[in-house]
């Protein structure tokens, strides 16, 4: 048990707002009223700063160990505390405080909630009461009054670190994960609109889930066994990106003998080393960006790497001479299929390069998988997948700039594993999980689903109200 925590156990059982302590003086606690002695001696310099490093996770420890203030969370038995270490005029004080127990527990029970109704998101915001996303739709959470601006900035600041309080504060924009022990672990989005501060958090299942979970098929398996290139995951936000993507990976780290490094913003699935070295980094903890995480990706012997995003140019760049070198690397792209995703890749380049990214992408791309969530008949979401593969037909395509020509490839392709996204739709519709409209309204080609439903013989009485 850390020295500490005797300390703490006291400040939780008085009720104190903080514990001091400072050099050259006794340990305390702040009631807000009045400040009581808890030590009969005073403390030293030396000591404050042992207690602080007992406690202090790695980043900090750097701080406290170069002579500088250090602010990190800290949790025991007695609950969660924010810890600041300050050095003024070559004193040293530690203040502790602990998060706030009512909000932390409020915060909880929304989260607990979230997981327990099988929804997918939690929204707070000022002037509304909780609001979850279950099977696609946004709906309250029966007997939850409004929350006032006071309610959200507790229960946020007693689940997000000191690092993400401070980026919130001068940008009014953070992400952050934050777990619950046994029920699961949460990607959280805090933000400020035009009533106050508000905030997304989406459920991230507790168990990692598989490929034969997912369906995915035996075409897109066969890409976690490649050496080297580049696979993207794309779709628009809440289609299951990272969800695939996870599934993608559990494979690769039950069947091959490999370092694996993941590189996310926030980290959501959690990997457990099974037959791979799996090493995951926090953009923003442990590293500065994506793009600095790649390029030091490659001094660490990595097999496979996982890029959560492709944002930007040099990401891109690097992602791509990364797969060409000799590495299977995994990114996402905000695309809606997975031709225009190719578009989208070589678009981010001048016009002058566009002609060598064309080369290279038609060299590494190996697969692309676009998908979005539809509406299952009787409740819950299941995934459309349209499947790009990197067979000489589309390398030829995308090395010419005939990008406007992959569509007839993959309608001619099922044979090699390829799917467009209206037949993945028809597959579902046919299956009776989706119901027709349903796939017209997350079709892309709606003229082309049409026909399809037609010509199966599905109602499609629908599309004409939805036209006028």
């Amino acid at each position: 048990m850390a020295q500490l925590d005797r300390f703490l156990a006291l400040l939780v059982s008085r009720k104190a707002a903080a514990l001091l302590l400072a050099e050259g003086q006794v340990a305390t606690v702040s009631t807000g009223e009045a400040t009581r002695a808890i030590t009969s001696q005073a403390l030293s310099g030396a000591q404050i700063v042992a207690v602080a490093r007992e406690i202090a996770p790695a980043d900090a420890l750097r701080e406290i160990d170069g002579g500088g203030n250090a602010r990190f969370d800290y949790s025991s038995a007695d609950g969660s505390f924010d810890v600041s270490l300050e050095r003024c005029g070559g004193m040293v004080s530690l203040r502790i405080e602990p998060k706030g127990p009512a909000a932390l527990a409020r915060m909880e029970c929304l989260l607990r909630t979230l997981v327990s109704q099988k929804a997918s998101d939690l929204h707070l915001r000022v002037g509304s009461p909780p609001m979850l996303r279950r099977s696609g739709e946004i709906e309250n959470i029966a007997g939850e009054a409004p929350l006032s601006e006071t309610d959200i900035a507790s229960m946020l600041n007693a689940v997000m670190h000191e690092r993400n309080r401070t980026e919130f504060a001068a940008i009014n924009d953070t992400d952050f994960a934050y777990e619950i022990a046994g029920v699961g672990r949460y990607r959280g989005n805090a933000f400020r609109e035009r009533k106050g501060t508000a905030a997304v958090f989406r459920a991230i299942p507790a168990t990692v889930v598989t490929v034969e979970d997912m369906g995915l098929s035996p075409e897109v398996q066969k890409l976690c066994y490649l050496t080297k290139g580049l696979v993207l995951v794309t779709g628009p936000t809440g289609s299951g990106k990272s969800t695939t993507l996870c599934a993608l990976i559990d494979l690769i780290n039950r069947t091959r003998s490999d370092h694996i490094i993941t590189i996310e913003d926030p980290i959501e699935f959690v990997h457990e080393s099974k037959k791979c070295l799996i090493t995951q980094r926090h953009v923003g903890v442990h590293t500065g960006s994506f793009k600095q995480a790649l390029r030091a990706a490659l001094r660490e012997d990595p097999d496979i790497v996982l890029v959560g995003e492709l944002r930007d140019l040099e990401t891109v760049s690097m992602a791509i001479e990364t797969a060409e070198t000799g590495h299977l690397v995994f990114g996402t792209v905000h695309t809606s299929s997975a031709v225009s995703t190719v578009d989208r890749v070589i678009d981010q380049f001048p016009p002058d390069r566009q002609t060598q990214i064309r080369v290279m992408l038609s060299e590494s791309l190996k697969g692309v998988i676009s998908q979005v969530l539809c509406k299952k008949i009787g409740g819950g979401r299941v995934a459309a997948r349209e499947i790009m593969l990197g067979a000489p037909a589309v390398s030829n395509l995308i090395r010419e700039g005939k990008t406007f020509q992959l569509a007839s490839v993959l309608q001619t392709s099922r044979k090699l594993g390829m799917v467009t996204l209206n037949d993945a739709l028809m597959e579902l519709v046919e299956s009776n999980q989706v119901e027709p409209k349903e796939a017209y309204m997350k079709a892309t080609d709606k003229a082309g689903i049409l026909n399809l439903l037609k010509t199966r013989g599905k109602d499609v009485s629908f599309a004409t109200a939805l036209q006028a």
